[in-house]
């Protein structure tokens, strides 16, 4: 009997023992005791946010703790489908999927060779762009759209080499919330370097893949001129019906030019007493059937719409298609 009793007390001893050993093993991977990629939290991760908070402490940037690619699979995120490049009002034009979110790139990366360095929990807060389906637009040359294979197989999406990704507390649309993380996340410009390099102005310079250097205006829209305009004496061709298809430009603020010269810049007053921008005297109009950055949807049209170069002259480049 007592024989049996003991018996009964060593066996729930070892079972307690093992039960204390998994819980302390499962306590110690979560302390970093036996560490694996996809345990890595973003730094500052906390209760208030399903990813964690963005405040500054070390480590901050969710994924600047992250190392190389663990082949862990990435959270799984919808096709870019046709990119589009926004107008931000303080990063000038950023890349953005065909839903409107933003794209961003990360410090910790490399473009020559392109490498992500995003992984685990860090690829949950920024989601990877899948190549698979990304065309690029007008604004963006085709030839800076390309792929990395990560350690899982799967191919993402990299602008100028540049692996891309979304930022999971982006909501809607527009929102940038990711630009300055961690001081090391940065929106996308249409060459994979970092927006915001310079401010937008009322007036600026735009590399457009087929034109090259255009001018845009305040909203990143190509500018033109209209061969039946003249610039002295000054005399304005479009009137009438041809105004709800060709807009004037609004005058701009000579201290908020951004790569043209402030000699080129006037403003001229339309017959019915409508100011509007003049680059080298000559008025200018953005088109209506224009509706992102880079879009020259206006060149050439009845032979005689023009963008206009960062010169002031007229570009007569007619663009492929």
């Amino acid at each position: 009997m007592i024989t049996r009793r003991r018996a009964g007390l060593a066996a729930m001893a070892v079972a307690t023992l093992a039960l204390t050993a998994a819980c302390g093993s499962s306590d110690n991977q979560s302390a970093g005791n036996i560490p694996t990629q996809d345990q890595v939290q973003p730094a500052g991760a906390g209760s208030d946010s399903k990813y964690g908070s963005s405040g500054s402490g070390q480590g901050d940037g969710y994924g600047g703790q992250a190392g190389g690619d663990s082949g862990a699979a990435p959270q799984t995120a919808p096709s870019a489908g046709t990119l589009a490049l926004h107008q931000d009002a303080k990063l000038g034009p950023v890349v953005t999927d065909s839903k409107g979110m933003t794209l961003y790139r990360f410090d910790k990366d490399t473009a020559k060779p392109p490498k992500s360095n995003c992984s685990g929990s860090c690829a949950t807060t920024w989601p990877v762009v899948p190549a698979d389906g990304a065309q690029a637009p007008a604004g963006i040359a085709k030839s800076a759209l390309g792929s990395v294979t990560r350690a899982d197989g799967t191919k993402q999406l990299t602008i100028g080499g540049w692996p891309a990704y979304r930022y999971a507390k982006d909501t809607k649309p527009g929102d940038t919330k990711g630009q300055g993380v961690g001081g090391t996340w940065n929106a996308l410009a249409a060459d994979g370097k970092k927006a915001g390099a310079q401010e937008p102005g009322d007036v600026s310079v735009l590399n457009q893949p087929e034109l090259g250097d255009i001018l845009v205006d305040g909203k990143g829209m190509t500018l033109y001129r209209f061969n039946k305009d003249s610039a002295w004496p000054m005399k304005f061709g479009c009137n009438d019906a041809c105004l709800d298809t060709w807009k004037p430009a609004k005058p701009a603020d000579r201290s908020k030019l951004k790569g043209i010269p402030s000699k080129l810049i006037s403003t001229v007053t339309r017959p019915d007493g409508l100011r509007q921008l003049a680059v080298d005297c000559w008025p200018v109009y953005t088109f209506t059937g224009d509706k992102q950055p880079g879009d020259i949807n206006g060149q050439g049209k009845m032979g005689l719409w023009f963008a206009v170069s960062k010169e002031g002259k007229k570009i007569t480049t007619t663009p492929e298609g």
